[in-house]
């Protein structure tokens, strides 16, 4: 069952936030769009395990990647937009004063799920792909610290993780590290042929490896993976064998990562492939997620 967001109007400069809509948050529709506002949406994440405050930074729809679960319509490749800073700093203080001190949380959250987990900074496309990524990270931070929420929420960053050799990335990394930050680092497959096929890159696992070690140098870091079946198949043996020959040789290398996410699909995919893909049954995830535990990493799993 797909449950449509809240539909939120914002006032001008700082008032507070009407909540409209009358149907609740669900896990199943991360909606960009349906909050009403141009960068802050609000989702309940179930990797997370409460309400997550997402940071669009990619409006646009634009991406450096293509992957072929995204749930993002209209998806194009390119990088983030400029951001107004003025624009995202009155619209997550608003929504963090809705959430803190108005009636959202009863009226839109189901009670499992009524507190306020974390920032991320997510969206329509690759956030690190922001010129102004560095300063956007300051900005959430300096909100943070305002309304009362530092060390008592953390703000993470969902990447695909190919563009950590970039100074603005990287000190926005350190900020993030300060204030209780973590990095969740995509991969899908650990074989070229795997990321062409799912992610719609050229990329080399070394490059992978290269990217993630300056992640983990600099904030702790999570892989995420998603894993479904395609054309009804999982993942192939060989598929399977290099992706736990990847982790295992992150743990002998002592690359000192948090653990896996390992989740599944939950969102119907807005590629040309959603036709072809499906979920794979609750089982199949245990069952993987044991492989990968026997590597030494922790493994935390959303079907």
């Amino acid at each position: 069952m797909s449950v449509n967001y809240i539909i939120l109007t914002v006032r001008p400069i700082m008032g507070p936030i009407p909540m409209q809509a009358t149907q609740r948050l669900s896990i199943s529709d991360h909606s960009r769009e349906a909050a009403g506002l141009t960068y802050v949406y609000p989702v309940i994440s179930r990797r997370a395990g409460g309400v997550s405050i997402g940071i669009n930074l990619n409006p646009n729809n634009a991406c450096n990647w293509r992957c072929i679960y995204c749930q993002v319509p209209n998806l194009k490749r390119g990088a983030a937009p400029a951001i107004d800073l003025h624009k995202l700093d009155s619209e997550l203080r608003g929504f963090l004063r809705e959430l803190q001190s108005g009636d959202f949380m009863e009226c839109k959250v189901p009670p499992e799920a009524r507190r306020i987990n974390d920032i991320a900074i997510s969206g329509n496309g690759e956030p690190t792909s922001s010129a102004q990524f560095a300063e956007v990270v300051e900005l959430i931070a300096k909100v943070i610290e305002d309304c009362g929420l530092k060390n008592k929420i953390k703000l993470v960053l969902i990447t695909n993780g190919s563009l950590m050799h970039r100074t603005t990335v990287q000190k926005g990394l350190m900020k993030m590290k300060k204030i209780n930050g973590e990095v969740w680092f995509k991969l899908d497959s650990a074989t070229t042929a795997g990321m062409r096929r799912i992610n719609g890159i050229r990329r080399t696992p070394e490059k992978t490896l290269q990217d993630l070690r300056i992640a983990v140098s600099l904030c702790p870091t999570w892989l995420q993976t998603c894993v479904f079946a395609l054309d009804s198949k999982p993942l192939s043996p060989a598929e399977r064998a290099a992706y736990l020959k990847f982790v295992g040789d992150l743990k002998r290398n002592r690359v000192a990562l948090e653990g896996v996410l390992l989740y599944g699909l939950a969102r119907p995919s807005m590629q040309p492939e959603a036709p072809r893909l499906t979920s794979l049954p609750k089982e199949w995830l245990d069952e993987f997620a044991r492989a990968i535990r026997l590597s030494g990493l922790q493994v935390r799993v959303s079907e």
